[in-house]
């Protein structure tokens, strides 16, 4: 009886690590069709003003204003007057910007039910600026006419308590009015995400730096499917993991490459930036925005980027999509905004 609970267990052990194995080594998702054709140039900017680094751009709940969160020029507003978070139309016009002097790197952005504009600032406080450690770590509410309604974290404080960030990805809000923050970049930052009630009340965190199941390795983007479900873009773990709202890990998905953003619109389409695969990376994938089910993780087509061997990066590490079906590209490296419409 010994011999045979002895071999049952070790057949068990096999079996579970078989299909470890298999979850993790998931094929490059590559050949999906392209229906889109890109567009560089147009978000036309002020006259003199330059598009800086970009991370950040969201849609309104109508599905018509492109909202962008832009570093000033260059990848830092540490020093700058210029107001970063521009609300731009359909045909590139730019209809409001403001925000000025309060960030950093704003890096995550997140347009509410009632239109109100949330960004989080992923500066590790100084930026090379230790003259101006009195910004970063932190996420701002405002109204869409660039009223600050409510602010989360502590200026230029990092921490891993309930009311600090370390370095903050990301934000979404539930239907509840519930804050969900992606909290850390990488590095020494934090791994976790943040729950705080509506009118900011610290609620509960999970996660902490690692690569099992709930844990996280930079904790990139994070946005809710139509069940109200949690997606985080587990980027240096090369997976999307999904939760409840309570922190429980449902499952996770591998099959969208290195995930850098993450955009689910109404019908629960997923799109996915993926902005750092390359032969060292993520071996055998292309960067590239990957588009597909948030119900089932069925990956349907794919936006390769054309010049992905090449420096500065071209590829999106944010992303968002129109009422109308347009593809919004938000290009940290290479500064720029691009538009992908169908073909």
């Amino acid at each position: 009886m010994r011999m045979s609970t002895v071999l049952e267990i070790i057949t068990v052990i096999a079996v579970c690590g078989s299909l470890t194995r298999a979850q993790s080594e998931v094929q490059p998702v590559n050949d999906r069709p392209n229906p889109y054709a890109t567009l560089d140039g147009w978000a036309k900017l002020p006259e003199g003003r330059a598009w800086g680094s970009t991370s950040a751009v969201d849609i309104d709940r109508d599905g018509r204003s492109i909202w962008v969160a832009e570093r000033c020029g260059g990848n830092s507003c540490a020093t700058s007057t210029l107001p970063p978070i521009l609300e731009f139309d359909a045909a590139g016009r730019l209809v409001k910007s403001f925000g000025a002097g309060l960030f950093v790197t704003p890096h995550g952005i997140y347009v509410d039910r009632d239109g109100n504009v949330w960004i989080t600032d992923a500066s590790d406080g100084t930026n090379g600026t230790p003259n101006k450690p009195n910004k970063g770590h932190q996420v701002f509410k405002f109204s869409p006419d660039g009223k600050v309604l409510l602010t989360l974290g502590k200026a230029g404080i990092a921490g891993d308590g309930p009311g600090t960030f370390n370095r903050p990805s990301d934000v979404v809000v539930a239907a509840n009015g519930d804050i969900f923050v992606a909290d850390g970049h990488g590095g020494d930052s934090n791994a976790r995400v943040v729950k705080f009630s509506k009118d900011g009340r610290f609620i509960k965190t999970w996660g902490k730096k690692g690569s099992a199941p709930g844990e996280f390795d930079t904790p990139h983007s994070i946005a809710m499917d139509s069940r109200g479900r949690v997606l985080v873009a587990d980027l240096r773990n090369n997976r999307i993991q999904i939760f409840d709202q309570e922190g429980k890990y449902l499952t996770e998905w591998k099959q969208f490459g290195m995930p850098g953003g993450l955009f689910i619109d109404k019908n629960d389409v997923l799109y996915v930036a993926d902005s750092l695969s390359n032969r060292d990376t993520h071996p055998g994938w292309i960067r590239g925005i990957r588009i597909g089910s948030a119900r089932d993780g069925t990956v349907t087509a794919f936006i390769p980027d054309p010049t992905p061997d090449v420096d500065p990066i071209t590829a999106a590490e944010g992303v968002a999509a129109d009422a109308a079906g347009n593809v919004y590209g938000a290009v940290v490296p290479a500064q720029r905004l691009q538009k992908h419409v169908r073909k």
